[in-house]
């Protein structure tokens, strides 16, 4: 596949996948093609895989939190972000960001909402609930850089902080294979220690 050239996947929940690069993985709901594919193409534009579905109940079925049983085929990939329209019939983009925030699974992951009324009750409601950022259609390329960028940057705080985790792990369980365990442990280890600083005086 030649560099910069686009490789079009189905989805089984009826969305569809365009892979560009293995950076970011990102869900984009929209309801309105015209909408998705605006910003399917800003995302593609910067550099992450994207898949697209048309409604909040789609995504659900993407993510397996719609409570059926092999729901979806894809569901082992890795999901970094969640960029939602509010306004879809049936489950909204709030419904979703509530549904997301509840499962134990999903949480973590941030989710963006999308709207073209600028209301503030709802922008405040949304980042209430836990979302990342609240968008006004139409989004601009700018807006997608940066929340690229905050999710590149969380990411890597993320990684750092698990790495940080298992190095101490990994020292203190240095410590409790090299330190004596006991009292009786410790007299010993002193009296060998000793015993070795005599011999070789």
């Amino acid at each position: 596949m030649a560099v910069g050239e686009v490789m079009r996947m189905e989805v089984p929940a009826g969305g569809d996948l365009t892979v560009t690069s293995p950076e970011l993985h990102v869900l984009a709901v929209d309801d309105s093609i015209v909408d998705r594919k605006v910003i399917e193409r800003l995302l593609r534009i910067s550099s992450c895989k994207v898949t697209t579905v048309e409604s909040g109940t789609r995504a659900l079925q993407y993510l397996g939190l719609d409570g059926e049983k092999g729901a979806s085929d894809l569901k082992d990939l890795k999901v970094n972000l969640i960029v939602t329209d509010y306004s879809m019939p049936g489950v909204t983009g709030y419904d979703l960001l509530k549904k997301i925030k509840e499962s134990s699974v999903f949480r973590e992951i941030p989710v963006v909402i999308m709207s073209s009324e600028n209301i503030l009750p709802r922008i405040e409601q949304c980042l209430k609930e836990g979302a990342e950022d609240f968008l006004l259609k139409p989004v601009k390329l700018a807006d997608v850089k940066r929340i690229k960028q905050l999710i590149m940057r969380n990411e890597a705080e993320e990684c750092k902080t698990i790495s940080q985790s298992n190095k101490r792990k990994l020292e203190e369980e240095d410590i409790d294979t090299t330190s004596p365990s006991s009292s009786s442990d410790a007299e010993s280890y002193v009296k060998d220690i000793s015993s070795s600083k005599r011999m070789k005086s």
